[in-house]
């Protein structure tokens, strides 16, 4: 398959259970719990704003929020996901075609959608958080720490609860890692098989610029979490 096929096929998952057009476990996303992510965004921004999450997935860091004091609306396209979220206001719909009358002082884009592998995708992405974040908002992103794209090698992972392995299946071409996780919990499995595209420090200025925004500044010493604003 060439680059560009890599980059437009759709992810892939399987194993108990929901599976959501990305290829997301629904019972995994529900079961797994938030590991600091919550309180990194509430120390990044106002105490009590107002936040929309987009891809909240079954609540794992958007029901946290609310609970830290924050009204939270969470944006995704499954239903079977949003029915796990408690706490916050849910709207069903995809990212690129979400269309809020409302903005926000808070927009997240988390679990590394920026690093979806179709870039015409992850500019959409983009434009979303833009057009619905108060002009004197920020919009906090997720994407995969520096290096990780072309680093990442065959490995493992287990915390006692979950074991999750990553298995590299390719590079189609520079910046882009084809690759395959499995999850083991409580005795089940699920396999999600993706390709990322790799957003580093040089290109990022570039990326947020098509989308009318501009990088404030990098909030973990990995670059995995950084903070945009509206371009002013």
């Amino acid at each position: 398959m060439d680059p560009n096929a890599f980059a437009r096929a759709p992810a892939a998952g399987s194993g108990p259970g929901p599976i959501t057009p990305d290829g997301c476990a629904v019972d995994l996303y529900a079961a797994v719990p938030p590991r600091g992510e919550p309180e990194l965004v509430h120390a990044a921004v106002p105490a009590g704003a107002a936040v929309l999450e987009l891809g909240c997935g079954a609540g794992r860091i958007s029901t946290p929020l609310a609970r830290l004091g924050h009204r939270v609306v969470g944006v995704d396209e499954s239903a079977e996901m949003l029915e796990r979220c408690v706490d916050i206001r849910t709207v069903r719909s995809s990212i690129q075609s979400l269309r809020l009358p409302e903005r926000f002082p808070v927009v997240l884009l988390p679990s590394h959608l920026i690093n979806a592998a179709d870039e015409a995708v992850r500019e959409a992405f983009l434009r979303t958080c833009r057009e619905h974040v108060e002009e004197a908002g920020t919009v906090l992103v997720q994407r995969h720490r520096r290096g990780w794209v072309e680093e990442a090698t065959d490995s493992v992972h287990d915390d006692g609860t979950l074991r999750s392995s990553l298995r590299v299946l390719g590079r189609p071409a520079p910046g882009l890692l084809h690759g395959r996780m499995t999850y083991e919990l409580a005795g089940s499995v699920w396999e999600h098989e993706f390709t990322a595209r790799d957003v580093d420090d040089a290109a990022l200025p570039r990326i947020l610029a098509r989308a009318d925004l501009r990088l404030e500044r990098v909030l973990t010493d990995d670059g995995a979490w950084f903070l945009a604003v509206p371009a002013r």
